[in-house]
């Protein structure tokens, strides 16, 4: 059976139906029929353009747990993921950012929050491209939005004071249809616009 692409319109009736390890799942894309890891990696591009279609519960939950169980410094897990449901604090959360577009026409934004002592900033990233790549194996595209007003936003959502928001990530349908297993994962690396490998790494 050919597994389903982000190109594949969403299936009300007749759903896709997936076997995987003696398992069954349901949905338009099923955890188990995700996307190799390395072409995850290859293929995933940041995009900012969704389409007016709400992510499932049930894809919120893994991109969410994706998050949860990312590696942190001595396991301080310092992070909680704040999920913007009210689309008026989205809407004001949104001036807080450098490109408010990027949430407004987002149907899923989640704040990153941590405190803490320690690299906690590094652990924040590591957690959020958890999150953006497991929301890439269920077809959903993504982007981080970096905080231009910290004070304005860590307000808006009521923070104590020793908590900041690291980073903001907008996820949603892609407005255009996009499908990681269109090209190998050598094509999408030689498309990225990336330095060449011999420029960023060296053997020693």
């Amino acid at each position: 059976m050919r597994r389903p692409s982000v190109r594949d319109p969403p299936q009300t009736a007749g759903r896709l139906i997936h076997h995987s390890r003696g398992r069954v799942s349901s949905g338009w894309r099923s955890y188990a029929s995700g996307v190799d890891a390395y072409l995850a990696v290859a293929s995933k591009r940041d995009q900012r353009e969704y389409a007016e279609r709400p992510v499932p519960e049930d894809a919120v939950r893994r991109i969410l747990d994706a998050g949860r169980i990312a590696g942190s410094s001595k396991n301080r897990q310092p992070w909680r993921f704040l999920v913007l449901g009210d689309r008026g604090l989205v809407d004001q959360v949104a001036q807080t950012v450098y490109a408010p577009p990027n949430l407004l026409g987002a149907p899923l934004v989640i704040a990153i929050v941590v405190g803490g002592k320690g690299p906690v900033a590094f652990d924040a990233g590591r957690a959020a491209q958890n999150m953006m790549l497991a929301a890439w194996n269920e077809g959903v595209v993504s982007s981080p939005n970096g905080i231009a007003n910290p004070e304005s936003v860590a307000e808006l959502l009521g923070l104590e004071a020793d908590a900041q928001v690291q980073i903001v990530l907008s996820f949603g349908y892609p407005a255009r249809a996009r499908d990681p297993e269109a090209r190998a994962p050598a094509e999408w690396i030689r498309r990225a616009d990336r330095r060449p490998l011999e420029d960023v790494a060296r053997h020693l």
